[in-house]
């Protein structure tokens, strides 16, 4: 069985939406991530940290998903970190309301001598030299590296994620953070350039609007799957780079058609997600309702010409 190495936070969301709120729950891109990988046949673990306020029952959730949560830091004393926000009627735009650091502030990623050979490592959301640093203790080179990144960085800390994304094999973000990180106009202009940093691959997230893959000198366009009633985006983007670095544990070479039903699995795992607060609907999920998914989500999209 291949071990996949996550890297990402685990904390506390708070969430407001048109459809009610959340109150203090389970969140953080390195649980949405899991929970989508805990679907496929690897073994996944999670670098993180939190506090000693961290409900314990959250760690078993994870646990009795087959995700391994040793690498997970508890500090003791310290308050795990906190996100609140509110999103608009638009689910593309939300205020945050808080943001509490807490442990993550001094967060030093080690990675288990066990996992130091992972076959595939997924980076999520953190400072690039964060991310750098769990590449630095790898002792062999993994099959693939999937990177996630958001604006912010591009803002505050845009030399050290060139330098991140110069390592890796597949890049994930979403539209606006692709035209911010190449200055480009158009999403195409902007994966061209994207991909002379170094990835072999760009993935371009568009929310409701679908996903565009391109590499090896050729692109991939795919809708989004049509969920009946959002209740909560949160952790959309994790779950879809969950899926399709889960979908990819499973392969055992790294090719453009692979990579496409990859974001097909992203896509569907994305859709769970957001049918309810946090992570609630990826705990109870089945792989037989990700099948069913992924099978209507094929017949809609087939067609002739």
């Amino acid at each position: 069985m291949k071990k996949t190495l996550i890297v990402g936070t685990v904390a506390y969301d708070d969430i407001e939406t048109n459809k009610g709120n959340s109150g203090k729950i389970l969140g953080g891109a390195g649980t949405y991530i899991a929970l989508a990988c805990s679907h496929f046949e690897s073994k996944a673990s999670i670098v993180s940290v939190v506090g000693g306020d961290f409900d314990k029952k959250y760690l078993e959730t994870l646990k009795e998903k087959g995700i391994d949560t040793t690498p997970i830091e508890i500090v003791e004393g310290g308050k795990t970190f906190y996100w609140k926000g509110k999103y608009h009627k638009d689910w593309n735009k939300r205020d945050t309301l808080a943001t509490e650091l807490n442990v993550l502030a001094d967060f030093n990623p080690i990675v288990p001598k066990e996992f130091k050979e992972s076959k595939i490592v997924i980076l999520g959301n953190l400072h690039p030299i964060v991310q750098s640093s769990v590449l630095d203790q790898l002792s062999k080179t993994p099959e693939y590296i999937i990177l996630d990144t958001m604006n912010f960085w591009m803002d505050t800390a845009l030399l050290e994620l060139q330098k991140i994304i110069a390592r890796v094999d597949i890049i994930v973000i979403n539209d606006e953070e692709a035209l911010q990180l190449s200055g480009e106009e158009s999403l195409f202009s902007a994966a061209e350039k994207i991909l002379k940093l170094g990835p072999k691959y760009v993935v371009i997230k568009k929310g409701e609007h679908g996903s565009m893959l391109f590499g090896d000198g050729q692109f991939f366009v795919t809708p989004a799957y049509p969920v009946n009633e959002v209740i909560d985006p949160t952790g959309a983007g994790d779950t879809f780079a969950g899926g399709f670095g889960g979908y990819l544990s499973e392969q055992e070479e790294l090719s453009f058609e692979k990579l496409k039903n990859a974001i097909i699995f992203g896509t569907v795992m994305a859709s769970f997600c957001v049918e309810s607060f946090g992570t609630s609907s990826m705990e109870r999920l089945s792989k037989e309702e990700v099948f069913s998914r992924i099978n209507k989500f094929k017949a809609f999209t087939k067609h002739s010409v």
